[in-house]
């Protein structure tokens, strides 16, 4: 067969412009709720409940991107997400946003942008076969745009915050959600498809809900899940309440844009060296790393040094968090068949969105109530603790199996 790159560059084309667009409103979303209540929790809140049909509606989202096809759906999501984005600004220009108005334009979006992600990630081992690449390095690679993406959203962000308003920012967020869905219409590529698959003739709920029964039966894609739920739940409301709230506070979006990007850059290197470090380096020992060195990062960070310091850190924590990622995928597209790897990858996008739901809130107040600092390393002990319990599981070494 003969080789064709061109099916991998059109999927990280439209993986790089999809997260540039996500991570912008990353940013933007919660400071639009600080713009109007000043409120860490108000911001928290919205956050949380924008991100509630993400957690119900990811399994379904997985199964229809199993039925309807990888391709194929990484298009129409992308459409559809730019719809909702540009419902912000439109809105802003016939009435005062209020929480209330943010909350429902978030929640539609929130309805389809996470199919995307999921759509891309399953299709990855279409493109890298087509490419004669190993799925070390397409992950390697794929990861590494990704978290370009978020080195670029953040700080894109904060520039056009200060120069465009909060809303106008969201007519860039639509730009590069166009282009995502443009360079995902070029992808040709055959996508894997099992023969026979028992699953295909069963009700839809069951089709559905296949992805928690294949997850619990694999143990070693169960204890990465274990380490994703660890930092959705714990170290994701760092970055979308502490530190926006404590750069509010300051009135310096830059300085948040600059801390985010330097951290997502450092992931890039992370995530782009994946290959080179498991050639070194088990499975196991890469989970470890990551778990235990986000923390040991998080701790001199949530005393809020200087900025320089908050930085430094913050670039450690992103060379540790960056092969966690390709870890993931590859371990979930070598055990987890073709047919069943939409629902499993929608359960890792479940994790992410209801993680922060479940604990976003209760650190905005915590937040009000006790101010940021003794919140945030309350934040780094418990990461550092659950850090430990994943690290020494014993179903660690069936990563290497």
């Amino acid at each position: 067969m003969q080789r064709k790159v061109a099916p991998f560059v059109f999927t990280q084309l439209a993986s790089l412009t999809s997260v540039i667009s996500g991570s912008m409103v990353f940013i933007v979303i919660p400071w639009i709720a600080l713009e109007i209540t000043g409120s860490a929790s108000s911001a928290g809140l919205v956050v949380a409940i924008t991100s509630i049909p993400g957690l119900i509606l990811s399994p379904i989202i997985g199964s229809i991107i199993d039925k309807v096809g990888r391709k194929r759906m990484s298009v129409w999501v992308e459409l559809l997400t730019v719809l909702t984005s540009i419902m912000i600004p439109i809105a802003m220009g016939f009435w005062e946003m209020s929480i209330p108005l943010l909350i429902a334009i978030g929640i539609l979006r929130a309805i389809v942008s996470p199919g995307g992600s999921t759509a891309r990630k399953a299709l990855v081992p279409d493109v890298a076969a087509a490419g004669k690449m190993t799925l070390d390095r397409a992950n390697s690679i794929h990861e590494a745009i990704f978290a370009s993406g978020f080195a670029i959203g953040p700080a894109l962000a904060s520039v056009c915050i200060a120069f465009m308003g909060s809303a106008n920012t969201f007519w860039v967020v639509a730009v590069f959600g166009l282009a995502s869905a443009f360079f995902a219409g070029l992808i040709r590529v055959t996508e894997q498809h099992e023969e026979n698959d028992p699953g295909e003739n069963q009700a839809f709920y069951v089709y559905a809900v296949q992805g928690f029964k294949i997850l619990f039966s694999t143990p070693a894609v169960l204890v990465l899940m274990s380490a994703i739920m660890t930092l959705a739940l714990i170290y994701l409301p760092t970055e979308m309440v502490i530190l926006p709230a404590y750069y509010n506070l300051t009135d310096n979006p830059e300085g948040l844009g600059l801390l985010i990007s330097a951290m997502a850059a450092a992931s890039v290197l992370g995530a782009l060296f994946f290959e080179q470090i498991h050639r070194r380096i088990s499975y196991a020992n890469i989970l470890r790393i990551g778990i235990l060195g986000v923390p040991l990062s998080m701790l001199p960070m949530s005393q809020l040094p200087p900025q320089w310091m908050m930085v430094g850190f913050g670039l450690v924590l992103g060379l540790v968090w960056g092969p966690l990622l390709p870890l993931l995928n590859t371990v979930i597209q070598n055990k987890i068949p073709a047919n069943k790897r939409g629902r499993v990858f929608s359960l890792e996008m479940t994790i992410w969105t209801g993680g922060p739901m479940l604990s976003m809130v209760a650190v905005g107040a915590a937040v009000d109530g006790f101010g940021v600092k003794p919140v945030y390393l309350a934040l780094s002990i418990g990461v550092l603790v659950a850090g430990i319990l994943v690290s020494t599981n014993k179903y660690i070494k069936e990563l290497d199996s």
